[in-house]
């Protein structure tokens, strides 16, 4: 049956569109315009986003028929969005400051190939929303119940946010600032005329290098990952409070990364890549942030047993550690191609997944499971086939690419075979049919007994 969103979505929606106008007109509207008329051109701008949202409102509605999640919406040319259960990535539940007032959230599906996130619906009730995830991540997944609320998810690991601070003053555009100030105060004693422009167009810049930093931690403060029955579960922000929820077979791959100025406290960083999620850039950074910072083993432990649950599919699968693979490096000759970062390149493969390892300033850790591989490449750059050099690349269906530099041509070609051979090995044992092991088959009925009348 179709269901509406909330009747308080287009007061909601009204008051977004209020807080962008109102960000457009600026202080020279408000200088311009003065008090009085500026606060009646608001609330004007607030009477029709409201009306407007309110007629869309009453057109916009949504239903699940099979696995399939249709959302209706359209006034003079109607639309229905139908959205294959089996397409989706992961589901988020995301509360807005504004949301959050009136106990409200928006339900985003993310969805393999689309250029956006399919299906926000906003908003609903924080029950509804939390209720409306679990069934369909059940339908998706196949698990018949899923969870509806926190209390059934399992801790795996919570940031320490104090940590989490520290970290965001050790990036390069947080020690920007107090070089950057440096070198204002210098130019303001040299030339005093300087300092009013100077000072006003210097400051502007450092929010905007500082925002990233002061982003991430608004972003993953109180981040929490944990488990349910069906799917990995994170919740993370302050203002904006974020829940996503990513079934284990949606995980492409992952990446673990040692900034340079992390290494001497013993930091590390992790993010898993999932298909679907709208974005690119910092945004889908965000998304896919598996640890924030925590210590290095920390974040080896909390890879390892969500690429163990992204090898078998399965919540509470047995961790694999990629950091221990044997990883093999490039031959000798590498080093006049990359002369610092050669020692560090190396790739290790097994039967379910490929692991590489680089990076000299900022070293890192990318692990793919080989039953997400899409396909294998060979290539060779001019310089590399004067080496007799090649690179391998292994493509998945997200973002994230396992790429194993500078490998002797020969071995390159060996190990795409090897790699295209496992994958496919992989694929197949997926798809064979497990037997269960809490009811084995039944016994077939023995033969009739030849002596005994029909």
């Amino acid at each position: 049956m179709r269901q509406r969103l909330h009747p308080l979505t287009p007061l909601l929606k009204g008051a977004k569109l209020v807080a962008f106008a109102a960000v457009a007109v600026s202080w020279r509207g408000l200088s311009d315009l003065g008090p009085l008329h500026w606060l009646a051109a608001m609330g004007v701008i607030l009477v029709v986003a409201v009306l407007v949202s309110a007629v869309v409102w009453l057109v916009t509605g949504y239903e699940i028929v099979g696995r399939e999640l249709r959302v209706h919406e359209g006034l003079i040319s109607r639309r229905t969005r139908t959205i294959p259960l089996e397409r989706v990535q992961a589901i988020d539940v995301v509360r807005p400051l504004l949301a959050r007032v009136f106990g409200l959230a928006e339900l985003r599906l993310e969805v393999i190939g689309a250029g956006k996130t399919e299906a926000p619906l906003a908003y609903l009730t924080v029950a509804g929303a939390a209720s409306l995830r679990s069934r369909l991540i059940g339908l998706s997944t196949g698990v018949a119940h899923a969870p509806a609320g926190d209390t059934d998810v399992a801790g795996v690991f919570t940031v320490v946010n104090r940590r989490l601070l520290q970290a965001q003053l050790l990036t390069p555009q947080a020690l920007a600032v107090p070089v950057g100030l440096v070198f204002v105060s210098w130019q303001a004693s040299l030339d005093p005329a300087w300092t009013l422009i100077g000072a006003a167009s210097t400051i502007t810049a450092f929010l905007g290098v500082f925002q990233v930093p002061v982003r991430r931690v608004l972003d993953e403060w109180d981040f929490t990952i944990g488990t349910d029955a069906a799917a990995l579960r994170v919740r993370q922000g302050l203002l904006n409070k974020r829940s996503q929820t990513v079934p284990p077979r949606r995980v492409q791959g992952l990446k673990v990364t040692w900034p340079l100025l992390w290494r001497s406290p013993g930091w590390a960083r992790a993010r898993i890549d999932v298909a679907g999620y709208a974005g690119d850039g910092e945004a889908q950074l965000r998304a896919g942030t598996l640890v924030p910072v925590a210590a290095s083993a920390d974040t080896l432990a909390v890879a390892a047993g969500v690429l163990g649950a992204a090898v078998h599919a399965t919540v509470g699968a047995p961790p694999l550690d990629a950091a221990a693979l044997p990883v093999a490096g490039p031959p000798r000759r590498a080093r006049w191609l990359a002369p610092l970062a050669w020692s560090r390149i190396g790739i290790a493969v097994t039967d379910t997944v490929v692991a590489v390892r680089e990076g000299v300033l900022t070293r890192e850790l990318v692990a793919v499971p080989l039953i997400r591989v899409q396909s294998v490449r060979v290539t060779q750059g001019p310089l590399q086939r004067a080496l007799d050099l090649a690179t391998v690349h292994v493509d998945t269906a997200g973002g994230l690419h396992a790429v194993g530099r500078h490998r002797a041509t020969a071995d390159a070609y060996a190990l795409a075979d090897l790699l295209a051979d496992r994958s496919r090995a992989a694929r197949r044992a997926a798809t064979r049919p497990r037997v269960s092991l809490l009811k084995p088959p039944a016994a077939p009925p023995p033969p009739p007994d030849a002596t005994e009348p029909g």
